[in-house]
């Protein structure tokens, strides 16, 4: 009961925007301590906090176009990554981790199901996988922040069986609980409600024109600098809003979202959006407004699924399915790893255009990349991985790792390096019980 008066205070002092049923947290100020997730027997602080992010991308990357060599802004990137080439020297590229369970069933379920838990999969349509890191963590700090966590996918959702194993598990890399996959939320201006609405409004107001009275009322009382930075903050807030405006227009997947009296624009029929550049931007956008604001520190977004269907017209790659086209390493399927590291690069970059005192928010952060497996011909015995970012100044960067001829290569240590920054700690996790020294 303690514990929980103690989240309730510390909550309550966060300085927020708040309008008619909106809640909109406020950006790092020199002139406000905002974050307000301190002890109740310590002064109010302005640290910023340490975020997590994983994003994912379905079926593996170019075989032989995936890999780093030397080490800091000289590093060397295969094609894939060249993206991402900008952030070398605040990048960690990790070779040879894995999960051991995830070699059982040889598949694309078997592998992605425990892609962040490491825990064992039950077959036979059954549905039993483990808590994933970002839920782990989500359930022991998520009550300092107004969303304990954040999970944003592309792709929808596929409850059918393949051989053996639930669909869920290659449509899902959140898990709340050893049962319970996290829902995904594939709508962006439903997740952009979820950042800022306490519930639904009639007429579906605009989050800004909420909090515009609350946000004059705070300009009197801040800094020049401080003055602009909350102009920015507006403005790209606004932007998404008109852009998702905008989707809704076209009565495309990303206009939908609810009123009190029904939708705006009629339901959009099943199916994958139209144009997948756009819906990406508008679900790394959100993400990147999150951890701007404080509204969380964890968030998943996962590109794809795993075996999945989407196609890529804007490439010109139309003629096949993400999943068939991973099975060749193509120009084609090049092309389509490249799109999906200009997703880490665009978060990477904005993150790293937002001041938070002396370090950016990329520099509070780690953006993790990662795959259930190397290539798309299922060699889960290694797994891509790359991170962006200096989690709160604890990470090094400019790092080329290899722990494929090691003993403990489990993808858990991993896991439990990124719990540490972000201050949790327990003994083990998955199948690891100590963290990676150099993460």
């Amino acid at each position: 009961m303690e514990n929980m008066n103690q989240m309730q205070f510390q909550c309550s002092r966060r300085r927020m925007l708040r309008g008619l049923g909106v809640t909109m947290a406020l950006p790092w100020m020199e002139s406000l301590r905002v974050w307000g997730d301190v002890r109740s027997d310590k002064k109010e602080s302005s640290q910023a906090p340490t975020r997590m992010g994983i994003l994912f991308s379905g079926c593996g990357y170019h075989g032989r176009e995936w890999w780093a060599k030397g080490q800091g802004k000289e590093m060397e990137l295969g094609k894939v990554l060249e993206p991402v080439k900008d952030f070398s020297d605040k990048m960690v590229f990790i070779r040879g981790l894995y999960n051991a369970e995830a070699l059982k069933g040889n598949i694309h379920s078997s592998q992605t199901g425990n892609l962040l838990s490491g825990a064992p999969l039950a077959s036979g349509g059954r549905i039993k996988s483990g808590t994933s890191v970002d839920q782990f963590v989500a359930q022991q700090i998520g009550q300092r922040t107004k969303l304990p966590s954040l999970v944003l996918g592309c792709e929808k959702a596929n409850p059918s069986v393949h051989k053996d194993y639930s669909m869920l598990y290659s449509s899902h890399i959140s898990w709340s609980s050893p049962t319970t996959p996290t829902p995904l939320e594939v709508y962006p201006a439903l997740a952009f409600d979820q950042l800022f609405k306490n519930k639904a409004q009639a007429g579906d107001e605009s989050v800004l024109d909420a909090v515009l009275q609350d946000a004059k009322g705070l300009r009197k009382g801040i800094s020049r600098l401080d003055q602009q930075k909350l102009d920015e903050y507006l403005n790209s807030v606004r932007e998404v809003e008109k852009r998702i405006e905008g989707a809704g227009k076209r009565g495309e997947l990303q206009g939908w979202r609810p009123t009190l009296s029904g939708p705006n624009i009629p339901r959009p029929k099943d199916g994958y959006p139209q144009d997948i550049v756009e819906h990406m931007r508008l679900m790394s956008d959100i993400m990147v407004l999150a951890f701007q604001t404080d509204t969380t520190r964890i968030c998943t977004l996962k590109l794809n699924n795993d075996h999945g269907t989407l196609r890529f017209p804007h490439l010109g790659v139309d003629y096949m399915i993400h999943h068939l086209l991973s099975h060749s390493d193509t120009e084609d399927w090049l092309k389509v790893n490249q799109f999906f590291l200009e997703q880490m690069a665009y978060i990477a970059r904005k993150l790293d255009s937002i001041q938070e005192g002396d370090r950016t928010v990329l520099d509070n952060s780690m953006i993790m990349l990662c795959s259930s497996m190397l290539t798309g011909n299922h060699n889960a015995n290694q797994l891509p991985v790359v991170m962006i970012g200096g989690g709160g100044g604890r990470i090094k960067g400019g790092q080329n790792l290899d722990y494929l001829e090691k003993k403990d290569r489990q993808m858990s240590r991993l896991f439990l390096s990124m719990m540490d920054k972000m201050d949790v700690r327990p003994n083990s996790f998955g199948d690891a019980d100590k963290p990676l020294n150099e993460v």
